[in-house]
């Protein structure tokens, strides 16, 4: 079977769309324009957050306008649109009549999260994200290479990274995570620790006016620590889903849910793991912010930092400048984008 591979824009027809969404932006059009925060993406219908609306207020109607009171619009987006996601900021219309919504334009967006898909492809899952949580405990047993993963493709998207050890009362002195912890801290990333059921206002501090993603391995808790941050977040979902009169996806679809103190949550099953063998082995090297000092030092150019001599990373991590494990990592991961790169 042959494969059929989508049309790569030319860096003209890019700059042609993008110079249309800004026209679109700034320019009056046919109706009464709304500005909005897609909050879920149900394929080709999203769900929209009309912004500068009483949210308490949904079911009267305002005598002054011809849009009725509503805050949350079913939407469908025109076509020559980039694929929109669950966060980004909107200019939409509204059909009186059917009460459903057309998006005509797409803000810029600060941040866009995206991920491979099962099909090797890369897909965007979350805009304007602005800070990824990356939770792991004691159980199921940590991987530091995952969260090595994790942290480079924070540092791709250029969104924050807060270290979360959860469980916290459950660790013994042979688990050694606290010392994981420590050694994150001390390469420059902000670590925290929780207890089970315990004190979450320096997470919620931490969290606070800012569009959040909880990520990690399956079992360490991420939904727990949803639940606690937001007590009625199923509920929400649900009450969004039958709104909408799309049916219950609460399981599949990517939901943003606002957190009771300020800021936002982005949750979906799908943005919790992800991989980045899309991403190049440059970018990989971005990733791992203490080994900046070594990149152009080794005697080779082409040096893999694995075992040539006149290695500056690997005479590093000898020298305990370098944790032995990360440049582990470093290599695992290009290794990874180089056999992608043959595909």
């Amino acid at each position: 079977m042959a494969l059929i591979r989508k049309r790569r824009l030319t860096d003209q027809q890019t700059r042609r769309i993008e110079a249309q969404q800004t026209r679109r932006i700034d320019e009056d059009d046919t109706g009464e324009l709304l500005e909005g925060l897609i909050i879920t993406h149900y394929g080709r219908q999203l769900l929209v957050q009309q912004m500068g609306v009483d949210n308490n207020d949904s079911t009267q109607n305002d005598s002054e306008s011809a849009i009725p009171r509503k805050t949350i619009w079913r939407c469908h987006a025109r076509t020559n649109l980039p694929v929109l996601v669950t966060g980004d900021r909107v200019r939409f219309q509204v059909d009186e009549n059917t009460e459903l919504g057309v998006i005509t334009a797409l803000h810029p967006r600060d941040s866009l999260l995206t991920r491979p898909d099962r099909y090797h492809k890369v897909k965007p899952v979350a805009a304007n994200v602005t800070l990824i949580v990356v939770v792991f405990a004691a159980l199921p047993v940590p991987s530091p290479m995952l969260i090595d993963r994790y942290l480079v493709a924070c540092q791709q998207a250029d969104i924050q990274a807060l270290l979360v050890l959860g469980k916290a009362d459950l660790l013994t002195e042979e688990d050694g995570l606290r010392n994981l912890l420590a050694e994150y801290n001390a390469l420059g990333y902000d670590t925290l620790t929780v207890e089970t059921d315990g004190d979450l206002s320096e997470l919620i501090a931490k969290m606070a006016d800012k569009t959040v993603v909880f990520v990690g391995q399956s079992g360490v808790g991420k939904s727990s620590l949803i639940n606690a941050l937001i007590p009625d977040a199923n509920l929400k979902v649900n009450i969004i889903s039958e709104n909408s009169a799309l049916g219950q996806h609460t399981t599949t679809t990517t939901t943003l849910l606002p957190i009771p103190n300020g800021g936002a949550l982005i949750d979906s099953p799908g943005i919790r793991e992800f991989g980045v063998w899309h991403l190049t082995v440059d970018a990989i090297r971005n990733g791992f912010i203490e080994m900046y000092p070594y990149y152009g030092m080794c005697r080779f150019r082409n040096c893999l930092h694995k075992n040539e001599p006149g290695c500056a990373l690997i005479a590093a991590a000898a020298e305990g400048k370098v944790l032995p494990r990360r440049l582990a990592s470093l290599n695992r991961l290009e290794d990874e984008a180089r056999e992608a790169d043959k595909l």
